[in-house]
């Protein structure tokens, strides 16, 4: 499968592709949309194969890599209703205490990309653990529109509680040095805003396109936040400037960066919507957020 560009497609074909994804449309309803946009022999189906991942891309730090080991964790559900799962990558040979950083995945549960992500952060010295809120309904199943279909069944207020109780999973490791920050995607990027919201411990959080707080849970947050948002991205974008105001009138300390012609999604390197060079500029001012609050 040859990597495609967000330049291949129809801006209208993307917009129909992010309703998919977030489940405005089903599958049917995206073919008969995107049909008008097949042409050159190319049919609506070929057009939605396209734009679906292929984690082969995902793979900037594989499982191999020595400088890292990593492992299937489990953790109990705050309910008492049974186990979590998630997935733990820290450095082989850890230099004293180490800080950690929870991995907050899309829609989709844990999928490979995610799965990277936390690699590549053990990499950079933190022990990431990244939960996976589909295990109550068997874990990520392989496949991305199983996946989907799946996370629409949980109960959204219990899944939180699930996926905040991995920091107290990460606090009770022995390597914690007593710092963690945390990062998701889309999904995951508002679940780090929540958490934000109801974890006053958190020393950074870095919300990659998600949607926002009201003004009345903003005035909880404690920790600095460093926010990407992709400039095509009317659906999230639209709670950007309130959530803003809240966090000025509540002097809440962030930074805010929109990717210039950037998708939803563009940090994730499976996908046709990834934007190397802002996704590269967005990790790097990570990495540089996370070194300033959770090791210096």
């Amino acid at each position: 499968m040859n990597r495609k560009k967000v330049s291949d497609f129809h801006p209208d074909v993307l917009r129909l592709f992010d309703q998919y994804v977030h489940g405005a449309l089903d599958r049917r309803a995206f073919l008969q949309k995107a049909a008008r946009y097949a042409v050159g022999g190319l049919t609506a189906t070929a057009l939605l194969e396209s734009l679906k991942p292929n984690f082969a891309w995902a793979k900037q730090v594989p499982e191999s890599d020595k400088r890292i080991t990593t492992s299937r964790q489990k953790y109990p559900s705050p309910q008492g209703s049974g186990t979590m799962k998630g997935y733990l990558a820290l450095p082989a040979q850890p230099q004293g205490k180490l800080p950690a950083v929870i991995v907050y995945h899309e829609n989709r549960g844990l999928n490979p990309y995610i799965e990277d992500v936390a690699r590549r952060l053990a990499v950079e010295g933190y022990i990431a653990f990244a939960p996976d809120a589909l295990t109550p309904l068997g874990g990520y199943p392989g496949d991305e529109d199983e996946a989907r279909a799946l996370f629409a069944k949980l109960d959204q207020a219990k899944t939180r509680e699930d996926l905040f109780a991995a920091v107290d999973y990460v606090q009770k490791h022995p390597d914690y040095s007593g710092r963690y920050g945390a990062v998701g995607f889309c999904y995951g990027g508002g679940i780090v805003n929540k958490l934000a919201v109801q974890r006053a411990d958190l020393a950074a959080g870095v919300p990659f396109y998600g949607t926002q707080p009201s003004a009345e849970e903003t005035a909880s947050i404690k920790a600095p936040l460093l926010i990407h948002y992709a400039e095509n991205d009317e659906r999230v974008n639209a709670g950007w400037p309130a959530f803003e105001q809240a966090l000025k009138d509540n002097k809440v300390e962030y930074q805010a960066f929109i990717y210039p012609g950037t998708q939803h999604g563009f940090h994730n390197d499976t996908t046709p919507r990834y934007d190397e060079e802002a996704a590269k500029l967005a990790w790097s001012r990570t990495l540089e957020f996370f070194g300033k609050h959770l090791k210096d």
